[in-house]
């Protein structure tokens, strides 16, 4: 009978110690789970933002002509050195001009010969025209002596425009600056022998500059679209990095957009100008633009929260009941560690910040909240 008695309570006391450490590993593995889906979660918001593009730029003088020379001849004078400045109408070079003043010489002579010959015919017809008023001659004498005074006339106007010729060819002998600017590298020196269209040098007028950088068929329309949501407000001010990398201190503005894109390249070109008090920037110089656009109520998600499936852009979104769901959304633009995205979110909306490798679709999470505004002050 005792030998009974221990055997019952002996399975007692197994049965117990059994269902506590049941209990216990359940419990362990329940812990496990929740500490597994306590995911940060953060709430959409909407701010005011200011997208920063960058683009290769361009720069370009605002005239920038070669000169060259109009007549052939042997270079007598140079009165320039290379990166000197000059003003508008300034001698820069003087080829030899002997054989050009002869031409002037000889073509303003056969004027002169043309203009004695008319006056002597014109003489002629004043005289025959009396003889005809006493009829002792007939008119037609006086027809024959005009025609010959229209002939001389029509020597004239060759001989003026002969002259006109030999004055303009004379005056290409001396090069003089077009504008106010920078003389570039010359060439040739006193004594060299100058072809017509031979380059002399090359003026630029830096004064302000041109800058040209191309920007993509997205990025255009988003800049008109800016434009159309804040007129008036610095839309067109860009600003220039230099080769080194340092900032150029001058707010430049845009002018112009080309008419059409390149077929190639899908972009279109855009020109903006920058003064140039200092003349630090020279025509062919690199540096890049930095294109801002205002996004007003923009809707911010971190790139982190984001994963691509097939092109296409997901979030994992939180409802109600701290359940997951996969949820498309189109993005517009990225800037820093953030999406703004055109749809699929709301204000308001939960989606999962982090861990998004480790969860599935209708899976049940812990959030842990995250305040969007803090993640956008530690970022920007």
């Amino acid at each position: 009978m005792k030998i009974k008695t221990n055997s019952i309570w002996g399975t007692y006391f197994l049965t117990v110690v059994f269902f506590i450490g049941g209990c216990t590993a359940n419990s362990q593995k329940v812990k496990e789970k929740e500490t597994e889906h306590i995911l940060p979660v953060t709430s959409i918001i909407t701010k005011d933002t200011v997208v920063h593009h960058d683009y290769v730029a361009d720069i370009r003088a605002l005239r920038n002509v070669e000169l060259r020379a109009r007549v052939p001849g042997f270079l007598e004078k140079v009165y320039v050195d290379e990166g000197q400045e000059v003003k508008k109408g300034q001698l820069l070079f003087q080829i030899n001009d002997e054989e050009y003043k002869e031409e002037l010489a000889k073509a303003k002579a056969n004027l002169q010969s043309a203009l004695a010959e008319a006056k002597g015919i014109q003489l002629e017809i004043d005289r025959l025209r009396m003889l005809v008023d006493k009829n002792v001659i007939s008119k037609t004498e006086i027809d024959v002596a005009q025609a010959k005074l229209d002939a001389a006339n029509s020597r004239i106007g060759a001989a003026r425009s002969s002259v006109s010729n030999a004055s303009i060819r004379l005056s290409y002998t001396s090069i003089r600056a077009p504008f106010d600017g920078l003389i570039d590298r010359i060439p040739y020196r006193m004594g060299s022998l100058i072809d017509h269209g031979t380059l002399l040098t090359t003026a630029s007028n830096i004064s302000a500059i041109y800058v040209y950088f191309n920007v993509s068929e997205g990025e255009y329309l988003q800049h008109i679209k800016t434009q159309a949501d804040a007129p008036g407000k610095n839309s067109n001010k860009v600003r220039l990095t230099l080769a080194d990398g340092s900032p150029y201190p001058y707010e430049g503005n845009i002018e112009t957009v080309e008419s059409e894109f390149k077929s190639g390249t899908g972009s279109i070109a855009f020109r903006a100008r920058f003064p140039n008090p200092d003349k630090t920037l020279k025509h062919g110089a690199t540096g890049s633009i930095i294109l801002s656009n205002a996004v007003k109520d923009a809707i911010l998600v971190p790139q982190k929260a984001v994963f691509e499936i097939q092109d296409k852009s997901y979030v994992f979104l939180v409802d109600s009941t701290n359940h997951i769901s996969m949820k498309s959304i189109v993005p517009r633009t990225r800037f820093s560690s953030f999406y703004i995205v055109e749809s699929g979110l709301s204000p308001g909306d939960k989606i999962v910040l982090e861990g998004i490798q480790t969860v599935q679709s209708g899976m049940q999470i812990t959030p842990k909240p995250v305040a969007m505004d803090s993640l956008i002050a530690a970022t920007l």
